[in-house]
């Protein structure tokens, strides 16, 4: 059985287990780019993520002995609640290695969905380790590893999003835009649209942080990268599927980069004009529509919006990242002079009225006359900086721009 026909059993075995999810147009994005945007809102499903449709179509398809020893998966939080809630729907044992750096939002949600049926166990801080463990636990006890992505079955599952995407909407669609971490969705969908809809262009999103599928198509080969940004945790994985990859670089028309504090710009706007609420990895096609932009104007694009299951917690740091690359955040190194009233004269020389201090960390040193001051500004005009600096040069406070200075950044603001 070809996959495009895997796709069409699988849509017959999720009937009445996962949600046919709505396909809207955003009117705002649509005003914005000139064209006619639609939204598939794969992050409305019960477990808030697509990964259910992948991973119950394969954990149905084992036979009875198979699901009487039970199952093993890795997962960075998405494929793990899929998981577990198949084993709760088919009550079938699991256990279910995820990374330490999981956000706890997302373990909650496993044990939730899962119930009884499934043990969690933290391990190691990427994707990477915790598949590790997993292939190691399923070859160590004869248990079936339910893959997040490079897996037929799988692959299928994920790939009836493109049949509800062309059953809602009958008219023609220029562009999908898809995220991408391990390929199983963009794999999966690229194939119902070379069936069903060939003059369809699909655009394949991933993370600048971690471009494992663009690297593998401009390589030729399935590479594996050497370090990656985990931040967009849902779609951040060193190396794409073997399967994956070979449908991928002849399904997919090109692969955009987006940096991730592009997403969380996105992130932010989402919920502050839309009320979505999305994780990283759901925000990655929406970032993507700005780098598309000219392409796109009058036509059809739909852009999968893949996941909501997003951390609280991590609001300070999307903000954070989302400032910085917008240009409005930037921090300092600067030499105060240690005497009375100091940081009186910077507030009035160097600030502009709408420049605020978020960030101030200095400690006395009594046998200097000067010391250091790490200072954090944010900015309501991005172009006010370079004022900020000319008037520090012109006021005579010496300074370090960190934000040029990754590893002196990182060591001191994190």
């Amino acid at each position: 059985m070809n996959l495009f026909n895997e796709v069409l059993a699988a849509q017959k075995q999720l009937e009445n287990v996962v949600a046919a999810t709505p396909l809207t147009q955003n009117l705002n994005l649509s005003d914005e780019f000139k064209s006619t945007i639609l939204l598939k809102r794969e992050d409305l499903q019960i477990v808030r993520s697509y990964k259910i449709r992948g991973a119950y179509n394969k954990i149905s398809s084992l036979n009875e002995k198979e699901k009487a020893i039970g199952i093993v998966c890795a997962s960075a939080g998405n494929h793990a609640q899929g998981v577990a809630y198949s084993c709760h729907l088919l009550q079938i044992k699991g256990k279910i290695y995820m990374p330490k750096t999981t956000p706890k939002q997302k373990v909650k949600q496993v044990q939730l969905f899962g119930k009884s049926f499934v043990e969690i166990v933290l391990t190691g801080d990427t994707f990477d380790d915790a598949y590790a463990s997993a292939t190691a636990d399923a070859i160590k006890n004869h248990k079936i590893f339910i893959h997040p992505f490079d897996d037929k079955k799988v692959i299928a599952g994920q790939g009836t999003v493109g049949l509800e995407i062309l059953e809602s909407y009958k008219k023609p669609i220029d562009y999908v835009f898809v995220p991408i971490g391990g390929g199983g969705l963009a794999s999966g969908l690229s194939e119902v649209f070379k069936n069903l809809s060939p003059n369809t262009k699909i655009i394949g999103v991933e993370p600048k942080g971690a471009p494992s599928m663009k690297t593998s198509i401009t390589e030729n080969k399935n590479t594996a990268l050497t370090t990656i940004d985990k931040f967009v945790d849902g779609a951040a994985v060193k190396q794409v599927g073997d399967k994956t990859f070979e449908i991928c670089r002849q399904n997919l028309a090109d692969i955009i980069l987006v940096p991730e504090g592009k997403v969380c710009t996105t992130i932010l706007r989402l919920y502050n004009e839309e009320a979505m609420v999305v994780e990283p990895a759901g925000a990655l096609t929406i970032a993507a529509l700005d780098f598309y932009k000219e392409e796109i104007k009058g036509k059809t694009v739909v852009c999968v919006v893949s996941g909501s299951n997003n951390d609280i917690e991590r609001t300070a740091e999307i903000k954070e990242r989302s400032l910085l690359y917008e240009g409005l955040m930037h921090y300092f190194m600067i030499q105060f002079p240690q005497r009375p009233g100091a940081l009186k004269e910077f507030v009035n020389n160097i600030l502009g009225p709408d420049d605020d201090i978020t960030y101030f960390q200095f400690a006395k040193k009594n046998s200097r006359e000067v010391g250091s001051v790490v200072v954090g500004l944010e900015l309501k005009n991005k172009k006010d900086i370079k004022a900020i600096k000319l008037n520090m040069t012109q006021y005579g406070f010496e300074f370090h721009y960190l934000n040029d200075n990754q590893d002196l950044f990182t060591q001191l603001i994190g």
